[in-house]
């Protein structure tokens, strides 16, 4: 029988072992490999010209816009943080990460994907102020509101996980830890551990909860909110300019909650562990990609702008 040797918290001889999608044949990894790399470089190029396009324009120097290009940041840092070394095991098969790489990887992941849910709730408070509030905008929505909105909204996330990653980092580990998974995710580090994960995955989870589900109440409340605004405006074409202004939002938010309830799903039910892998790899890839999508096709604005930066007259 192979003999197990825990290794204390914080040991830097740890080496974490990427099993990536264990039953997926060696003959799709190249395949594999060409679709992230297709959808990573679309991620890359459609938050960028959205983020170009809303500094470049100054038409677009407005409190939406403003949250939109923290959003396509956080698009962008969440899928660097994971994709490429997702690339690297299914083109290189280098499925190794070492200790302070593993952890700094899951605490980056889950804290820029928590910071866009913080993000989407403040995208739905600016459209609240714009339908419901409207001769209030300008007064509410200064540039400072703004900055303290967007910057709490950063900090937040960022701070919240940090005692999750610390709480981790202190179990004890194989001296090779095998992760089910194609990146360091939370719930997967824990697996790996030779502790009793009990108390960690049950910490895991509520945070999880709290981060997914409060943010999302938050978001229905305004969005009650603004249907009743709505509802209350005579003209068709008042229901038209209000739907049409918070569509895009609304798309965006039901497309990450939805890859949330997938992985979510995934975890609770009993499911293929490759199942599993892939719905969080669908949560850290989907909405990055649709994004761009979306607020280029619903907001003739930004399509304008990006037109006009893609082909110059």
């Amino acid at each position: 029988m192979e003999t197990i040797t825990c290794n204390g918290s914080g040991d830097s001889s740890i080496i974490f072992y990427l099993m990536g999608i264990p039953s997926l044949p060696k003959c799709l990894f190249l395949p594999i490999f060409f679709v992230f790399l297709l959808l990573y470089m679309l991620i890359l190029m459609g938050n960028a010209l959205i983020l170009v396009a809303v500094v470049a324009k100054p038409s677009l120097h407005k409190p939406m816009y403003f949250f939109l290009i923290n959003l396509s940041t956080l698009d962008i840092l969440v899928t660097t943080t994971t994709v490429p070394k997702m690339l690297s095991l299914f083109l290189l098969g280098d499925r190794f990460l070492s200790f302070p790489a593993c952890f700094l990887q899951m605490y980056l992941f889950h804290s820029f994907s928590c910071s866009e849910a913080f993000i989407l709730v403040v995208m739905a408070y600016d459209r609240y102020v714009a339908i419901c509030r409207p001769l209030h905008y300008p007064v509410l929505m200064t540039p400072q509101t703004n900055a303290v909105l967007a910057t709490s909204a950063w900090l937040t996330a960022l701070l919240l996980h940090i005692p999750t990653v610390v709480q981790t980092s202190q179990m004890a580990f194989d001296s090779i830890a095998r992760i089910y998974h194609c990146f360091c995710d939370h719930l997967a580090v824990v697996q790996a551990s030779c502790s009793d994960i009990t108390p960690h995955t049950l910490m895991g989870f509520c945070i999880a909860m709290v981060v997914s589900f409060l943010p999302l109440l938050l978001v229905l409340l305004s969005c009650a909110h603004i249907l009743t605004s709505v509802l209350r405006i005579n003209s068709q074409e008042g229901h038209s300019k209000a739907f049409s202004t918070c569509s895009s939002h609304l798309l965006v938010v039901g497309t990450y909650y939805s890859s949330i309830a997938l992985a979510y799903v995934a975890y609770r039910a009993d499911l293929p562990l490759d199942f599993h892998i892939m719905s969080n790899v669908v949560f850290a890839i989907l909405t990055p990609v649709l994004n761009p999508v979306i607020y280029t096709l619903r907001n003739k604005d930004v399509k304008a702008a990006i037109t006009k930066i893609a082909c110059p007259q």
